[in-house]
C-alpha cells in the first residue's frame, strides 16, 4: 500500500524524499539551519521544487554553506557566482547571502548558537499543527511575523515572513504535515 503523503510533495522522488526525510523535522545544528536560510531565501518568489533541483549546485557554489567562508566573500566571488548557471543568478539575493553569513556569526557570538536564538521563538519544542487538507497550511503565522521582524532589526535580507515560516517547516519547528501523511508526529 502507497503511503499518505501531504500533496505538494507528489511530484516526483525528490520531492518525495525531501519530504519524507527532511521537512518537518527538527534541526537544531547551526550548519543545517543556516543551509536553509540561504536555500529559502533564495527560493523567495520561486518554487521550492526549483531550489530543491538545484540544491546540490548551491552546495558546490557556496561552499558548503560554510558561513564563516561565505561571510568572507568579495566582489570577485560575487562575480564568479553570478555566472554560474547551476543556481540561481540574482545579485541581491547573493549579496543577501553574504551580508546574512555575518548577521548568523553576529547572533551566534550573542546567543552562544544560532539555533538557541531561532527556537525560543518556539520555547524551543516544535509547534505540532493538525492540517487536515493543504489549505489548511498557512504561509505565515505571528511567529513568522515575529522572527522575521527581529531578523530584519539584526540586518538580515530576504528574510520575510512567508520565507521564515517556510524555514521553520524545513527545519521543524513547525509540523505542517497533513494529519493523514505518514509522517505526522
Amino acid at each position: 500500500m502507497d503511503k499518505i503523503r501531504c500533496g505538494w510533495c507528489e511530484k516526483d522522488d525528490l520531492y518525495r524524499s525531501y519530504h519524507d526525510e527532511e521537512w518537518g523535522t527538527p534541526v537544531y545544528d547551526d550548519e543545517t539551519i543556516f543551509e536553509f536560510l540561504v536555500l529559502e531565501s533564495f527560493q523567495a518568489g520561486l518554487s521550492w521544487y526549483t531550489i530543491l533541483r538545484k540544491r546540490e549546485n548551491f552546495r558546490k557554489a557556496f561552499d558548503r554553506f560554510d558561513y564563516t567562508k561565505i561571510a568572507a566573500y568579495d566582489a570577485s566571488k560575487i562575480d564568479d557566482l553570478m555566472q554560474d548557471a547551476g543556481i540561481i543568478r540574482n545579485r541581491l539575493k547573493i549579496l543577501a547571502t553574504v551580508n546574512n553569513a555575518r548577521r548568523f556569526m553576529e547572533v551566534q557570538e550573542e546567543f552562544g548558537s544560532f539555533s538557541e536564538y531561532i527556537w525560543n521563538f518556539v520555547g524551543h519544542k516544535p509547534i505540532v499543527n493538525r492540517p487536515i487538507v493543504l489549505k489548511d497550511i498557512p504561509a505565515t503565522s505571528e511567529i513568522s511575523d515575529a522572527l522575521s521582524k527581529d531578523l530584519k532589526k539584526r540586518g538580515f535580507k530576504f528574510l520575510g515572513s512567508t520565507v521564515v515560516y517556510a524555514h521553520m517547516q524545513a527545519t521543524g519547528m513547525v509540523d505542517d504535515h497533513i494529519v493523514d501523511c505518514h509522517c505526522k508526529k
